[in-house]
């Protein structure tokens, strides 16, 4: 190993044991300290909007000049929406209710004991993202209120945001007299720091990764340290025979149009064949108005050529489009039959992230609740709120489709686990 990988090995090793030791302490923090950390950053947030969009537009020209696509630098831009965005979702945490220390499910055991189980913090969660220096506040928000330790790993093309903004989060924390430590910035954009991170289960307890596929796949298949995370957000909105039109129009432009770089965009729209002719045409002319890309199947072309709608972005679908994930202003459109065609569909091609139906019909809507395997199932609503903010979390940590520990957006109750617990008034075993 050379002395530079063998320094950056050092160097995360010894932010591990900060880390472990300050996660003890956060432990046994006290709702009323945590929330008190938690309202002096949202003030410093508040109070350093310039400073903090200073050190972001440094990051946004490095961006640029690297040749970063347009939702890569949306993704990195601190507008003032997202600084409020910030501010809002750290309040919102704080104001959730304190999950650690909860006993429930207290239940007497005929040997006279009574058993339950208790909520405590994880301990110390490393979080490696990429371009969103919103996470740097997410994550931490989350992590504090569910009494973690953290490290932060985030990734170069944020690094003068990042590092305004960890400084600020632990100003909050010395405010509150809890440690500082309790959330670090690597401070090197080297991509040893992730290696290094990854197989220090010692010191780390869960490894959530945020990014493009390529890196998650990387770390769940390296990493010593459990990791809550998911690869694909191929979501898909399906728009059956008994949707509203009206309704149906405005929920598939926005799942697909509100935001293209997420991954609980719409990237597949599967439309019953039996209302194609009406929903079809005012889709298309949103989404052309738009500049969005159709890539259609041969039925789809078949009722659009009927329709007389022709159009250079309108394409052929291929194969590959039905596992696309396209981050980027295209659409996979795929005319079914019904409802079992739909979710069948799903199930091939689906990444088990985030999947909506748009039907009056009740029998249908349940089904497709019930039998669609996807993290998050929505009726008659957009895509795009499978989001921990939007679903009341405060904030989200990640979202994971895996079924262990946590699914779906994670948020307070995904950063702790449990202990068994047991009252007695002096039982032995017999």
């Amino acid at each position: 190993m050379s002395t530079s990988l063998h320094n950056i090995d050092q160097q995360i090793a010894e932010i591990g044991q900060r880390a472990k030791a300050a996660s003890r302490e956060m432990a046994k923090a006290s709702t009323r300290q945590k929330n008190h950390a938690l309202g002096a950053l949202a003030e410093l947030i508040k109070g350093q909007r310039s400073a903090l969009q200073s050190a972001n537009q440094a990051d946004v020209e490095r961006a640029r000049a690297a040749g970063c696509d347009a939702a890569f630098i949306d993704r990195l831009t601190l507008s003032d929406q997202a600084i409020d965005s910030m501010t809002e979702g750290v309040q919102q945490v704080a104001a959730l209710f304190d999950p650690i220390g909860e006993i429930d499910a207290m239940r007497p055991q005929p040997s006279g004991i009574s058993v339950g189980k208790m909520r405590v913090p994880l301990g110390v969660i490393g979080i490696i993202y990429e371009s969103r220096p919103n996470v740097t506040i997410d994550a931490a928000t989350l992590c504090i209120k569910a009494g973690n330790a953290t490290i932060l790993r985030g990734g170069s093309e944020a690094i003068e945001s990042n590092r305004l903004l960890a400084g600020l989060i632990q100003q909050a924390l010395s405010a509150a007299a809890l440690p500082a430590q309790a959330v670090q910035l690597i401070p090197t954009t080297d991509r040893q720091a992730v290696s290094a991170m990854i197989t220090l289960p010692q010191y780390i307890d869960v490894i959530v990764p945020r990014g493009g596929k390529s890196l998650i796949e990387r770390i769940a298949k390296e990493s010593r340290v459990p990791v809550i995370k998911h690869l694909d957000g191929i979501c898909h909105v399906y728009l059956d025979d008994d949707a509203d039109i009206e309704k149906a129009v405005r929920i598939a432009d926005n799942a697909k149009t509100q935001r293209y770089g997420t991954c609980n965009t719409m990237e597949t729209l599967l439309i019953s064949q039996a209302i194609a002719h009406q929903v079809l045409p005012p889709l298309v002319k949103i989404y052309l108005d738009k500049g969005v890309e159709l890539r259609v199947c041969d039925q789809t072309r078949k009722t659009l050529s009927a329709l007389g709608l022709t159009h250079p972005l309108i394409k052929d679908a291929t194969a590959e489009d039905w596992d696309a994930e396209y981050l980027a202003p295209i659409l996979a459109v795929k005319s079914v039959a019904d409802i079992d065609e739909a979710m069948t569909h799903i199930d091939l091609h689906g990444s088990r992230h985030t999947d909506a139906i748009v039907t009056e019909n009740h029998s249908k809507a349940m089904r497709f609740l019930r039998e669609v395997d996807s993290a998050s199932v929505l009726i008659n609503a957009s895509t795009r709120f499978a989001d921990g903010f939007e679903f009341g979390l405060g904030a989200e940590i990640g979202i994971s489709n895996d079924k262990i520990h946590a699914r779906g957006p994670v948020g307070l109750e995904g950063l702790t686990t449990y202990k068994w617990v047991v009252l007695g008034s002096g039982q032995i075993r017999t």
